[in-house]
């Protein structure tokens, strides 16, 4: 069992006091070194909140793609499953459908950004 507060709510709490009243009490030289522990904060608060159900959401996505369906294979882990990936497109046997894998690793890249960039996730080009 997980007592509160999670990981997610103390990074909170050190990142609002870094960015409030530690940096108001800083001279400017330092000012700059508590931003970026701050940011570094809510980038670990971030991964913690949003990384679980990403890796899980990619995985799915990565069964559908490679076409593994229902069985003993869609308990392979993460790491085997990109290698998979890795493997069929560099096969030019593959058979795998690239507006498909394009879909996959856009959706991997938007959860990706959400915890390093947030915003940059919904960038649709242009």
């Amino acid at each position: 069992m997980r007592y509160r507060p999670d990981d997610a709510e103390l990074l909170d709490v050190v990142a609002s006091l870094l960015e409030g009243d530690v940096l108001a009490a800083l001279p400017p030289t330092v000012a700059h070194q508590v931003r970026v522990a701050a940011s570094l904060c809510r980038i670990l608060q971030r991964q913690a909140t949003l990384e679980a159900p990403a890796r899980e959401r990619e995985r799915r996505a990565l069964i559908e793609l490679l076409g593994l369906g229902e069985g003993p294979q869609t308990g392979l882990e993460l790491m085997a499953l990109r290698g998979e990936l890795d493997d069929r497109l560099r096969d030019p046997a593959g058979h795998l459908d690239p507006v498909r894998v394009w879909e996959a690793l856009v959706a991997v890249a938007r959860d990706d950004l959400a915890v390093a960039k947030p915003g940059y996730d919904a960038w649709e080009g242009g």
